[in-house]
């Protein structure tokens, strides 16, 4: 590991999982009146853990699946199939309400860990420079 990953941790790690998580949850709305459709979220503990253990060179191995439900993100099951509380006639999964909750709460925590990012290259930037 450089002295840059270093410095920025997990912050990058975190934003990727975030940006990817909110593509999920937009699909879920865009898709609420698909018949079939099955909702789907990314664990993101999960997934944080996973990025963190490759980036010190700690992979686990992923010969089987946790649970038939999980797929794979990027060779890590961390992303599943949300169970709905009520589920639909059409077999669609989608609870707009809980997807649109999940997305807000997704999207505050985006820009939450945006500006955490920003103030440690801002930090970084300052030490680099002497100030």
């Amino acid at each position: 590991m450089g002295f840059i990953d270093n410095a920025l941790g997990t912050s990058p790690h975190v934003l990727a999982i975030r940006g990817r998580r909110a593509e999920l949850l937009a699909a879920n709305i865009a898709n609420a009146d698909t018949p079939g459709y099955k909702a789907r979220d990314i664990d993101f503990a999960a997934a944080l853990s996973r990025a963190v253990a490759d980036q010190r060179g700690l992979a686990m191995a992923t010969t089987a699946k946790t649970h038939p439900k999980h797929l794979e993100l990027g060779g890590f099951q961390a992303m599943m199939y949300r169970v709905p509380l009520q589920p639909s006639v059409d077999g669609n999964t989608v609870e707009a309400h809980i997807e649109q909750g999940a997305f807000m709460d997704n999207a505050i925590r985006y820009q939450a860990s945006v500006n955490f990012l920003d103030r440690k290259i801002r930090s970084l930037i300052s030490v680099l420079k002497g100030e």
